[in-house]
């Protein structure tokens, strides 16, 4: 397993943070991706919206994306992730497993359209946590 990254959720201004951040942290943004950008069916208003950036600064990693879905309320204060990227597919689903209990699960452990393995919950104490395995062509 590689370091937890922090993953950040915003109301529509994940952009707008992370030009703050970077300047402020001197880093830089080393992806970003819209909603619209993405194979997802979405509004003309969510086109625009963040689906996934990643800031660098130094030895510190932030991830983040704006919320679309109602499913999933950005509270202030409580739009924070811990998002852990695995090495082996054996692990990530060991890992999962056992955090799933007592936990609510927000979505399962799936195979995702950006070629990962990837699911969230919220665990038994009220974290939450997100569990990714980007896959190599050999995995597939």
């Amino acid at each position: 397993m590689e370091a937890i990254v922090p993953y950040l959720n915003f109301k529509g201004t994940a952009k707008a943070a992370f030009d703050f951040y970077a300047k402020a942290l001197n880093g830089e943004i080393l992806f970003a991706q819209t909603f619209g950008e993405s194979p997802m069916e979405v509004t003309e208003e969510n086109r625009d919206k963040i689906m996934h950036a990643t800031l660098k600064a130094g030895n510190l990693t932030i991830m983040a994306s704006d919320v679309i879905d109602d499913k999933f309320p950005v509270i202030e204060g409580t739009n924070v992730s811990l998002s852990m990227n695995f090495t082996k597919v054996e692990d990530i689903d060991r890992v999962f497993a056992a955090m799933s209990e007592g936990s609510n699960i927000t979505m399962p452990l799936q195979d995702t359209f950006w070629g990962a393995k990837f699911g969230m919950l919220t665990d038994a104490f009220g974290i939450n946590w997100m569990f990714n395995h980007d896959y190599e062509q050999k995995d597939k």
